[in-house]
């Protein structure tokens, strides 16, 4: 579907410890046909316009805004900190950032392959303390989440085009 498509997360990857009994991990993988660094692909991906809903709908619900100078920012390492979500691991081609609640995490990386680069986004919800599977609410919004997820990666992909 609009030439993403749904995969394991990488071997060795920050996503992939969220690998447990319990935990809901999902991810999606696209290419695009030219060298993307990392920093462009967290930028773009931050700053498309459907993300930029969320982040206008994190600021008015839970009073956490953002701006492009911070999707910049986290792009380049320099904060740790954007919109809802605190990074909570980082390599030379991933990141990986828990939202302010603590059930969720959000994961972007990049793979060179050849002239093109391989764009991933992944998501991870563990079970609230106490709690040895997901809540009725999250498995309800289930197909909204990964067709969500689907398209805020396609509109980076398109973004960096």
């Amino acid at each position: 579907m609009l030439s993403v498509e749904k995969c394991p997360p990488p071997e060795n990857s920050l996503l992939e410890k969220h690998l447990m009994n319990g935990n809901y991990v999902d991810c999606y993988t696209t290419t695009i046909d030219k060298p993307v660094s990392f920093p462009e692909f967290v930028f773009g991906f931050y700053t498309t316009w459907l993300f930029k809903t969320e982040r206008l709908i994190l600021k008015a619900l839970v009073n956490k805004p953002s701006t492009d100078l911070q999707a910049k920012q986290l792009s380049n390492a320099e904060i740790d900190h954007f919109a809802a979500w605190t990074v909570e691991a980082r390599s030379e081609g991933e990141i990986l950032l828990c939202d302010f609640v603590g059930r969720t995490r959000s994961w972007l990386m990049v793979e060179q392959a050849g002239a093109a680069t391989k764009l991933y986004f992944g998501s991870a919800v563990v079970p609230a303390k106490g709690s040895v599977s997901l809540d009725f609410g999250f498995r309800a919004m289930l197909g909204f989440h990964q067709i969500y997820s689907i398209l805020l990666l396609y509109f980076a992909k398109r973004k960096l085009r």
